[in-house]
């Protein structure tokens, strides 16, 4: 970190520091910025430690500086055993949210930026305060959270460790489909794709039915959003592909049709008929 990166007279505005330090961008990988991220989520909790203690002790130096204040608050002082049981009661959630806080800031299962899917809904980590937590939704929806929950609560963090992520698609297609085929288009259509890492690539038959072939076609990318767009990418790509060169192999019902007497058993009408000569 470059020292000419804070101005001289930066170094005594404690809420300057996080801003001017870094700020992680949602367009730089996850790999570039993960220590960033870090030191934001801790300046920031630090941040807001640090003015509301300055704004606490601020308020307490002016409010003694009257008489009759300061004899408030020597009464308060005498009944300070009582005042604390009952603060403690009163406080007991906000004491948890902050103790949450501190083990949220240090520990970090989530940092800023982080890309969680919580309650069934994907988003990155926007806001953390002493209380609660701000997630931006994919579809610009906010989701705020109590910090209490990220410490009692499962939750899925998809940048941890690295933002690489893996993507499937399936295809639900004919018992004659050539699955070699598709497995070379596959390869094809992510070598020519610019969303895909190069990690992986892979088709499989995942699974057979009694009417279709399921077929799992397997890719990585750089990161969340774009392992989405290339999964819809490839899935349109090979639906495109099925349809042109083997539409026969698309799902279909079978049914066949003959003869009824070939259909009808020793119990049918030909039996009763039989029974009656």
């Amino acid at each position: 970190m470059p020292s000419s990166a804070l101005s001289p007279g930066a170094w005594w505005a404690p809420w300057t520091w996080p801003r001017t330090w870094c700020w992680p961008t949602t367009s730089s990988p996850a790999g570039d910025n993960l220590r960033a991220r870090k030191l934001l989520t801790q300046l920031q909790f630090v941040k807001k430690m640090l003015v509301s203690l300055i704004v606490f002790v601020a308020a307490a130096l002016v409010l003694m500086s009257f008489a009759t204040v300061r004899r408030v608050g020597t009464g308060l002082l005498a009944s300070a055993g009582i005042a604390s049981v009952v603060v403690g009661f009163a406080a007991q959630r906000s004491l948890s949210n902050l103790l949450a806080g501190f083990q949220i800031a240090f520990t970090q299962p989530i940092r800023l930026d982080d890309v969680l899917v919580v309650e069934g809904e994907w988003g990155r980590v926007e806001e953390i305060t002493f209380t609660y937590v701000v997630l931006r939704i994919w579809d610009e929806r906010r989701l705020v959270l109590p910090l209490t929950y990220f410490i009692e609560k499962p939750f899925q963090n998809w940048t941890r460790s690295s933002s690489q992520l893996l993507g499937t698609v399936f295809l639900y297609v004919d018992h004659s489909l050539p699955v070699a085929a598709v497995r070379a288009e596959l390869e094809r259509i992510l070598a020519a794709s610019p969303r895909w890492d190069g990690r992986v690539a892979g088709l499989q038959v995942t699974d057979v039915k009694e009417r279709t072939v399921e077929l799992r076609a397997l890719m990585s990318a750089a990161d969340s959003s774009t392992a989405f767009d290339l999964r819809c990418e490839v899935r349109e790509q090979l639906v495109a592909f099925v349809q042109q060169h083997y539409p026969e192999s698309l799902p279909k019902t079978r049914a066949v049709v003959g003869p009824e007497e070939q259909f009808q058993g020793p119990t049918g009408r030909g039996a009763a008929a039989a029974g009656l000569d």
